[in-house]
């Protein structure tokens, strides 16, 4: 079937974007806004999730009950979350009740009551998940993994910090919603079935009038290697590794993509085979790409019993490397297939589509078709992803572990 993606930029500098699926009967929308956990004061880490959270409790017609009655009544599936770089807000639900679903969504973004009775309560919320992640070790460790990697400001954890959030004020929040809650740079993605130019009517209504300040892009992301283990007296040691690949904007993303996948896509894939299935080492093994603008890295992790730990990071790190040593050609057609698949579930699924769309625009600032994606894919070859490794070889390392020993890692410091 044709792929048509419609774009538009309202004259407050969002965007707004739509493709029809009217084979489906649902709808789905993502709202983008340029307000991560980069935004951050210092001093106030956690200050995104709570303004997010603040931003729920009663906006617009709607107090914080109402907000929960009227989506649900109208069958709404919803969520949100923070990243390094936004805040997200989606929500799926029957085509007919389209509008006035996206009302709801626009009085929360524009016009949130942020109850100061109901603060406290957001906080002890927000402090209680952040406690939660001492119980678990894998969270703990990637966590530790990407404030090492990324730094500071590009490393934080979305969940915050036990002092930010205790210090956090309404007027924080208040302050963080007016110089980070623009249009500038905020992205409304749809997804389903859908009438084009009724939804722009609509979008001019809710968000055009939006005013706030100017969009002020991150400075430049930088991998940083190291070293670092958690003392943790338990029989589990994990891992967390990571290092250098393309970025999500480079022009071999899917070759490097390509080589993550052969990695860890599936049960077929060489950490699995060789971590868990030959040599019985661990209970978890997987690898993916993570992206923030123009660094890309590799994030691994490893759970395993604290006297394997050293030989399950060795064994790893081979399996890395042995991707040096060449490409099978069945290996290439699994991950193939696999794309092929995901590309038909995301045609059954306006949700996917939606967030997709609004991750691709946000940093390639264009929407690649699904034929442009499978053509990429379908052009990989067992030689173009040897090459690929070989002009980008795994280096820059970053590994954290916890458990009762550290383990040895001489590349973690190259």
């Amino acid at each position: 079937m044709q792929q048509k993606v419609f774009e538009h930029r309202l004259s407050n500098g969002m965007v707004v974007l739509g493709e029809p699926m009217p084979w489906l009967e649902s709808v789905a929308f993502s709202l983008l806004l340029p307000a991560g956990t980069q935004n951050e004061p210092k001093q106030r880490l956690g200050l995104a999730g709570m303004t997010l959270e603040m931003c729920q409790r009663g906006a617009g017609p709607y107090s914080s009950r109402d907000i929960v009655e009227r989506l649900d009544f109208l069958g709404v599936d919803r969520s949100s979350n923070v990243t390094t770089f936004h805040t997200t807000m989606s929500m799926a639900a029957m085509s007919r009740v389209l509008e006035p679903t996206l009302e709801v969504a626009a009085a929360i973004v524009l016009e949130p009551h942020f109850p100061e009775d109901e603060l406290d309560e957001a906080r002890q919320s927000a402090l209680l998940e952040l406690a939660s992640i001492d119980d678990d070790p894998a969270q703990k460790c990637f966590k530790e993994l990407k404030r090492m990697r990324f730094g500071e400001v590009f490393g934080r954890s979305s969940l915050g910090s036990e002092s930010g959030l205790t210090e956090t004020t309404l007027e924080d929040c208040k302050q963080f919603h007016r110089n980070h809650y623009t249009p500038d740079r905020t992205i409304l993605s749809l997804a389903g079935n859908f009438d084009w130019d009724r939804f722009l009517v609509i979008a001019e209504r809710l968000f055009g009038g939006w005013k706030g300040p100017a969009y002020v892009g991150p400075t430049s992301v930088a991998s940083i290697p190291g070293n670092s283990h958690l003392k943790h007296d338990s029989q589990q040691t994990h891992i967390a590794l990571a290092y250098d690949s393309v970025p999500y904007n480079h022009p071999e993303y899917y070759q490097g993509r390509g080589l993550v996948g052969i990695l860890s896509d599936g049960m077929s894939s060489r950490l699995f085979a060789e971590v868990r299935e030959k040599r019985g080492l661990v209970y978890s093994v997987s690898a993916s790409a993570h992206s923030l603008h123009n660094c890309g890295s590799v994030l691994c992790y490893a759970g395993t019993t604290a006297p394997r730990a050293q030989e399950t990071l060795d064994v790893t790190v081979q399996t890395i490397r042995s991707l040096g040593n060449g490409i099978d050609p069945n290996e290439l057609k699994r991950l193939k297939a696999r794309v092929r698949t995901s590309l038909v579930m995301e045609q059954e699924s306006s949700s996917s589509r939606s967030s997709q769309m609004a991750h691709d625009w946000a940093y390639l600032g264009r929407v690649p078709s699904r034929k442009e994606l499978l053509q990429t894919i379908e052009a990989l070859t067992c030689e173009s992803l040897l090459n690929h490794y070989k002009n980008h070889p795994p280096g820059r390392w970053s590994l954290v572990t916890i458990g009762p020993d550290p383990l040895e890692f001489t590349d973690a410091v190259s």
